[in-house]
């Protein structure tokens, strides 16, 4: 993991600390470049997760998605998604849902994060986290740059290293 997300790790696993059945959403618009990282994260944890975590690729609607995280009955739900925290692209931040109003700016999508992450808690009554990675370029295409598909194995490797 480079040292620009070294704190990173760390704060995953004291996050998951407890975490009995987790369920991981990757948010993010095909078509938007590096837009599309929550959703190449969770793919690259295909196959490398125990039965205990549940792995969804949202997409741009992940208010869709609600019943079937609930259904799974999680003790803790992660959302990974592209926002613009004014930081290098690549980096990656876990956020509480509450401390949203911090950042200028939060994602690309129309449903703002804080609004969804308040509508989860209340319906699941579990832990939320928000994995945001910052985006290097997100105008119309469908590749990530270099530098989010590098930042994308890493953080994935991370997460399987902490996750139950």
């Amino acid at each position: 993991m480079s040292s620009r997300n070294s704190n990173l790790e760390k704060d995953l696993k004291k996050w998951f600390s407890g975490a009995e059945r987790v369920a991981i959403a990757g948010i993010g618009n095909p078509i938007r470049m590096d837009d599309y990282v929550g959703v190449k994260i969770v793919q690259n944890l295909r196959g490398k997760v125990s039965e205990r975590v549940m792995l969804i690729e949202c997409e741009t609607v992940p208010e869709g998605y609600v019943q079937q995280i609930a259904d799974f009955k999680p003790t803790h739900v992660l959302l990974i998604d592209a926002a613009l925290l004014d930081t290098e692209p690549g980096r990656a931040k876990l956020v509480e849902p509450e401390k949203l109003p911090d950042f200028q700016a939060y994602s690309t999508h129309v449903l703002p994060l804080r609004l969804f992450c308040e509508y989860m808690s209340e319906v699941l009554k579990t832990k939320i986290g928000l994995l945001l990675v910052e985006p290097k370029v997100t105008e119309f295409g469908e590749e990530l740059s270099s530098e989010l598909r590098c930042a994308a194995g890493k953080i994935a490797q991370a997460l399987t290293r902490v996750m139950p």
